[in-house]
């Protein structure tokens, strides 16, 4: 007697999209989504004014040294992770690294572009983010309250680019993908990309949560024009190392930088 075969489910019929949205989501930044709208009503709730409150982005994870720098590489390592996840989706629909604009990058394009979106993003959000503070609509932010060792650097520096490359690759270039597939249009689909982008980080303030749905609209309207993926990346990497390697390097020596 023949064996009994089945035909494997499409990956991209709707329902199969549908829960592929839903379970990336919720093991990703979907329930980081969630996560930081209970911070910011805990942090609402509070006594005192918002901007008085303060969070740290990257933090001690233990008061041994050689443990804190082996759990600051699996935070990278579980953001790379997450990179890689959104990528085989979009493998497993058919679309590969170079359909997506990130097989080999363009050094002189990419790397331009790159820098000219962080420089779009990076000034105002600083400004905005500023604002936000003295406008008691955001808390104050740590970038990094890692201890001032040889490695804090090189895990900031990795934090960085794992982060833009999780961020990226899956709230855009996935979903953008996905949700393109099921049918939505390019403007709906970046709203809704925008929107996820700001939820996660709304447990730094509204500001936070508004000045990151912006840059999700910007970077959104780049990637669904372009389809390139490396100047998101590069441009996220680079703002990111600013921020954690600069705040770290200038601490105590800008009065008005907090910590």
């Amino acid at each position: 007697m023949d064996p009994v075969t089945t035909r494997p489910p499409d990956p991209n019929s709707p329902r199969a999209i549908r829960w592929e949205i839903a379970v990336v989501l919720l093991v990703t930044f979907g329930l980081s989504g969630l996560s930081s709208i209970l911070s910011l009503i805990e942090s609402s709730l509070e006594s005192g004014a918002l901007s008085e409150q303060s969070v740290a982005i990257n933090v001690p994870q233990s008061t041994l040294g050689p443990i804190d720098f082996l759990r600051q590489l699996l935070s990278v390592l579980r953001l790379l992770a997450w990179s890689g996840l959104g990528l085989y989706f979009l493998w497993r629909s058919g679309l590969g690294s170079r359909a997506i604009g990130f097989a080999r990058a363009r050094w002189r394009p990419d790397v331009l572009h790159g820098v000219g979106l962080a420089a779009l993003i990076g000034l105002p959000g600083l400004l905005f983010y500023l604002a936000a503070v003295a406008l008691d609509l955001n808390v104050t932010v740590l970038p990094s309250t890692l201890n001032d060792v040889w490695w804090r650097p090189i895990t900031l520096i990795l934090s960085a680019i794992a982060n833009s490359a999780a961020e990226e690759v899956l709230v855009v270039a996935w979903l953008l993908s996905r949700l393109r597939a099921l049918g939505w249009s390019d403007n709906r689909s970046l709203v809704a990309s925008a929107l996820l982008r700001g939820s996660y980080h709304l447990y730094q303030g509204f500001g936070a949560g508004l000045g990151n749905v912006v840059m999700g609209l910007i970077f959104g309207r780049y990637y669904q024009r372009t389809t390139r993926l490396w100047p998101l990346v590069i441009a996220h990497a680079l703002i990111d190392v600013v921020a954690f390697v600069g705040y770290s390097t200038l601490r105590g020596h800008l009065s008005w930088l907090p910590g």
